[in-house]
């Protein structure tokens, strides 16, 4: 009788879906950001269906934020851009302007806050006020924590850190930020909508 001998035929390891540890944390961040957004907005609704409604005119200086916004975002874009491309003094100018403008759309919903309190909308008092000081206000943390990340970014590309060869970081950024900024589109075209 033959010796046969069994050949086990080993496959190689399996694929599996390469992703950057970051970048996976990042994206379950934004994941629970919208659905916090999701249910806060879904409360709105079915607290604005109840009755007892305050309406009232948004003051223009959201309006006007959210073009400040729009603007940071492109020049955030640019700084990628520039990473791309090794342009470090670009790359410099281009976050420090997206930091400056997340400032200013700070700066503004401060101050449209004040003009609803003029309008005698208040936080405490008719839910429709408390839902909009709630919503901007949550958004307003946000971009706080998104000055941070571009603040860690710029530290990064002062250390030359960012670069066409390392782009993780401002991508990060980058990808928060717009976030950010879709994520404020979505609240005052809602806001627009149903107040």
């Amino acid at each position: 009788m033959e010796n046969v001998q069994e050949y086990k035929i080993e496959k190689g390891p399996r694929e599996t879906l390469a992703m950057d540890p970051k970048k996976f944390i990042l994206w379950l961040f934004l994941v629970s950001i919208i659905m916090l957004f999701a249910s806060q907005t879904s409360a709105y609704l079915v607290r604005r269906a109840e009755g007892n409604w305050l309406e009232f005119e948004m003051p223009k200086i959201f309006w006007y934020s959210t073009a400040v916004l729009l603007i940071s975002s492109l020049a955030m874009q640019w700084a990628y851009f520039s990473a791309k491309k090794d342009q470090f003094k670009q790359l410099k100018i281009a976050i420090s302007i997206t930091f400056v403008l997340g400032l200013i759309f700070l700066w503004m919903q401060f101050e449209g806050w004040k003009q609803l309190v003029a309008m005698n909308v208040y936080f405490v008092g008719n839910p429709s006020g408390s839902f909009f000081y709630v919503f901007t206000g949550l958004h307003g943390f946000h971009i706080i924590s998104g000055l941070i990340v571009l603040l860690l970014a710029l530290a990064s590309a002062f250390r030359l850190k960012v670069h066409a060869k390392n782009l993780r970081r401002i991508q990060i950024c980058a990808t928060y930020w717009h976030f950010l900024d879709i994520l404020w589109l979505y609240l005052f075209v809602f806001l627009l909508t149903f107040n």
